[in-house]
Parts: structure tokens; sequence; C-alpha cells
């Protein structure tokens, strides 16, 4: 769920914290934080899975980051998860930065979920909360202050509570071929070569299989569809129908 604020904020000297893996944290006028300053970043808090949270709080192997992005809860993890299949995310970053900032007189403090990086170079800051809890005008004001401040910035702000069920059962299945390995590289080449644009998935895999066992066949083709090279209707539970399109 996009939020475009809409919010008019007299905020005075935001300034950001960005934490580093060497230890230190950096202080930024938020008018002079720029995307390469997160380099080398970390989360701004450490996150630990405790046994009796209710959070379930943890590390999701990311293949985009190539590494671990930490996660609070399991409504980030879900919105972690379809960063990691959006083929225009390059970069993915937890809890990036400590937002202060002088708002309606009073001075406030704010760690987002997420900073998403897109390949053409632009930037959206993303919080996860559930529907229920939006509707709390204290929480809602809460989102809306450094959701202000982001766009006034030059990035997109989103507001996340959920996605379609079949969507996330279907990308976090796809999910386990992200891996580097999983399917070797001459066996994706291969099925990519033999896919015919909209045939369906059971197709695909016959032909694939040149007369051998068919779930010999299918990994390949479901890594293609994890790394965007083939794509398909996924707000259908994916079977042997699904269709498959090449992508440009």
């Amino acid at each position: 769920m996009l939020a475009q604020s809409g919010v008019r904020v007299k905020a005075s000297d935001p300034v950001a914290s960005v934490r580093y893996d060497d230890g230190s944290v950096r202080e930024f006028a938020l008018d002079r934080l720029r995307l390469a300053d997160f380099r080398n970043s970390v989360p701004w808090r450490q996150v630990r899975s405790l046994h009796g949270r209710a959070h379930y709080s943890g590390s999701y192997a990311s293949a985009t980051m190539g590494g671990f992005v930490v996660y609070e809860s399991r409504l980030e993890l879900a919105r972690l998860l379809l960063a990691d299949f959006d083929p225009k995310v390059r970069g993915i970053y937890a809890q990036p930065f400590l937002l202060v900032a002088r708002v309606g007189g009073r001075v406030r403090r704010h760690v987002p979920d997420f900073l998403l990086l897109s390949a053409a170079g632009t930037a959206w800051l993303v919080n996860v909360k559930p529907a229920e809890r939006l509707r709390d005008p204290e929480v809602a004001a809460a989102l809306a202050w450094p959701g202000a401040l982001a766009e006034r910035h030059g990035w997109e702000y989103e507001v996340w509570s959920g996605a379609d069920v079949t969507v996330l059962e279907n990308v976090r299945f796809l999910a386990g071929y992200r891996r580097p390995g999983v399917v070797h590289a001459e066996r994706a080449e291969r099925a990519w070569e033999c896919v015919r644009d909209g045939e369906q998935l059971a197709d695909a895999e016959l032909r694939l299989a040149a007369g051998g066992p068919r779930h010999e066949a299918r990994p390949a083709l479901l890594a293609l569809l994890w790394a965007g090279r083939l794509v398909t209707d996924l707000t259908r539970p994916l079977s042997g129908e699904s269709v498959l399109r090449r992508s440009a």
C-alpha cells in the first residue's frame, strides 16, 4: 500500500544518523544524505531472536544483497521477500538510519523499516505496519512525518500492510531457487533456450526433460521465474497450467 502522505510538516533541521560496520556513526543533515552514504552501513538496531518473543525477528538471506538482511516481524519478512523478488530493486537496507527532527514543537525520533534502492538510482522508504494499527491516529501521525520528510528529500514513501496471499505464497515458494548454485547456470541457460513464449509450465517441463523425469527439469524453470527472466501470473497458484512469458 503506497502512502502519498500529503502532509505538510514543519520540521526544523532533520538529521539522519547512519551506523557503519566499523562501529562508527555519522550524522547527516537530511538534505545532504545521499544513497552512497549507505555503503558499508549496518542496521541501526541490533536484532535478536528471543524465545517467547512475539515479533519473530531474524535474518533473511537476500539474493539482491548477497548477504543477510534483518527483519523484526513476519510482516516485515513478507515485505523483504517481495523486495528481494522485485527486479527493480538493487539495494535493500533494513533500519537504515535514525531520523531526528523537531516536528510541531517536539523532538521526534524514528527508525524506518527499510530503504530500497532501484537500478535507476531512485529510492523509496518503507514502513511496515498491520492495517489495524493504521486506524490508530497516533500510529498514523507517527508514520506521516517521516513520509513527508522522505518525499521532500526526493524519495518515495510507502506504508505497507500486506499483499495478496497467493502472490506471497508463490514468491515464498520461488525463493527456494534464489541462491546461486541451487540450479547450475548451464541448466538454467538450456531451460531459457527451450521455453516458448506463452506455453504452459507443464509443456516446457516435458520438452526440457527430453524423455527423462519431468521433476528434474522443473527447478531450472522455477529459477528463471525467480530471476525474472520468465514471468507468469502469480495471483494464481503456480501449477503445470501456469503460462510462461519470456521477459523483455
